[in-house]
């Protein structure tokens, strides 16, 4: 079993290799399981009692050892807001849940072996894998992070296609090439043919060439509707851990407006704050938003702008007169609920809220929300934070007064692709993240964020306009490119003409349609491990 357990390590060291952000590693995704389905074959012909459990084992190690080396920044993130033991708690459920939900995978695969042909077992192993990674984007512990089709962001050049299957198309390309890849060095080394070698070097040349093809032909005849608007994106740099403490609310927004003017035009459109760029020592109630001077100073900045408008990250509350959401909590007599949210200002009377729907588990809010409500009181020693942000169920765009359509999304959010496809059904013509990675520090969190965000780009053929509090700043272009950015922990503002785009892309159009296939998959899996098999073929 040592050599096993070493193929996996190898495996796991291929995948953080080719994660974001190392460059130019990428396609090393497309050979990185290989050791680990070797592994998993020995174990499965080799003399061993208990075979489930130990692929189990060896699939888990691959996992925790790849998931902890390319989010280990997790930690950081969560001890921002609770104490360190919590918070190492807390990241160990990134760290080793997608672990097990992977190891699981393989488990069913080897059930599948055992009772049905190597080509219909691989077809479940891939579908089972999108099943796990679509469990992992929908359930109360989302984390789809480390999802295979983000690890080819920064290779984004090969993956333009991603217009048409979006992210999973990506997972999918990967297991293909993986397995083709281990079938071939499998009969090679064990001398076997129960596939025709030549077939095999035809399919993997095949399955790597012909996409990539395709995608640099997109790549390079792509050509972007002329539709300019200028926007200015601003990086303010303000200490996470001072925002809230020895920087007041007067002297942020301040900032704000000073990096904001540096680079502004008399014809910008935009102005792109952070996450909670705009808040209040009391907080900012939505209902009377008109009244902060925050909202008077912003009006005033924008006077010297025809057609500019402020989106801005802001901490808000609405107060109930009875208990509306399940995320409201008592405030006299009355419910509050207070909002990661998002805000559109512009010259006229008219203030438009969106608020953050995808929220970090454990952080900003309880994870299966209403079985778990009870606990509650117990987090509120932890912070006050953990379970207390309301959302918006659906995505909204912002229109400016010019008709301009802008997606505003905020964080974590970005990192699902069929959500922000949502804003682009809805008439976003532009992408606008904003967002506060300084909570990680300068680790590679804050890298991979701004890589996942160029996917988004392909998905929609639409711009991407980033503004990170203390992160990395910065604008995309349709075809995923970064065309300017900032610098890490330094304050600047930059300013870029962007095309706008109407038209709406296949996967825009049908989403996460691949993902729901290999659900299909997963079920037919699950019901040919179910009924046993007259006879059982495997690779001889």
């Amino acid at each position: 079993m040592k050599q096993n357990y070493l193929l996996a390590l190898l495996s796991a060291f291929m995948l953080w290799l080719a994660w974001p952000p190392v460059p130019y590693t990428g396609l090393l995704l497309l050979v990185a399981f290989v050791p680990l389905l070797v592994a998993v074959e020995n174990i499965i012909r080799g003399n061993y009692h208990k075979k489930g459990t130990k692929i189990f084992q060896v699939s888990f190690l691959t996992g925790l050892v790849w998931n902890t080396a390319s989010i280990y920044w997790v930690f950081n993130a969560m001890n921002a807001f609770l104490p360190a033991v919590v918070s190492l708690g807390i990241a160990l459920i990134p760290f080793a849940l997608a672990p097990l939900l992977m190891a699981l995978v393989f488990r069913l695969y080897y059930q599948l072996r055992k009772r049905r042909h190597i080509a219909v077992s691989f077809v479940g192993l891939v579908s089972l894998w999108m099943g796990y990674e679509y469990l992992h984007q929908s359930w109360g512990l989302a984390f789809p992070w480390m999802n295979l089709g983000n690890g080819l962001s920064n290779v984004h050049q090969l993956v333009q296609w991603y217009s048409i299957t979006g992210v999973y198309g990506g997972t999918l390309w990967i297991w293909l090439t993986n397995i083709f890849a281990f079938l071939y060095y499998w009969q090679y080394k064990e001398k076997v043919a129960a596939f025709s070698q030549k077939k095999l070097i035809i399919g993997v040349l095949a399955i790597v060439l012909l996409p990539i093809g395709i995608s640099l032909f997109q790549y390079f005849t792509y050509e972007e509707h002329i539709n300019p608007s200028e926007v200015v994106v601003v990086q303010p740099n303000i200490d996470p851990y001072q925002k809230f403490g020895s920087i007041t609310p007067e002297q942020q927004l301040d900032k704000l407006f000073e990096l904001s003017a540096s680079v502004a035009k008399p014809n910008t459109e935009f102005f792109l704050w952070p996450e909670t760029a705009i808040s209040d020592r009391n907080g900012i109630n939505e209902e009377d938003f008109r009244e902060y001077p925050a909202y008077e100073k912003s009006v005033s900045f924008l006077e010297k702008y025809h057609n500019g408008n402020i989106l801005s990250g802001i901490e808000s509350y609405l107060i109930y007169p009875d208990q509306k959401t399940l995320t409201a909590r008592p405030f006299g007599n009355k419910y509050l609920d207070s909002f990661n949210a998002a805000v559109l200002i512009d010259g006229s009377s008219k203030v438009q809220f969106y608020h953050k729907s995808k929220l970090v588990p454990g952080v900003e809010q309880m994870p299966f929300g209403q079985a778990l409500s009870f606990m509650k009181p117990l987090f509120e020693h932890f912070g006050g934070t953990t379970g207390g942000y309301g959302f918006d169920k659906e995505p909204s765009v912002f229109y400016s007064q010019s008709g301009i359509g802008a997606a505003p999304v905020i964080c974590y959010e970005s990192i699902w692709g069929e959500y922000v496809a949502e804003y682009t059904k809805k008439g976003a013509q532009f992408i606008a993240i904003v967002t506060n990675d300084g909570w990680w520090k300068n680790t590679s969190g804050k890298d991979q964020h701004l890589a996942y965000a160029k996917l988004r780009a392909i998905e929609n053929r639409r711009w991407v306009a980033r503004s990170a509090n203390t992160g990395i700043s910065g604008f995309i272009n349709q075809r995923g490119d970064i065309v300017q950015h900032t610098q890490w922990w330094v304050p600047a503002a930059l300013t870029q003409e962007i095309n706008l785009n109407e038209e709406l892309t296949i996967y825009t159009k049908y989403g996460d349609l691949i993902a729901y296939l290999g659900l299909l998959g997963c079920l037919v899996s699950v019901v040919l491990i179910a009924i046993p098999a007259s006879t059982r073929k495997k690779l001889s």
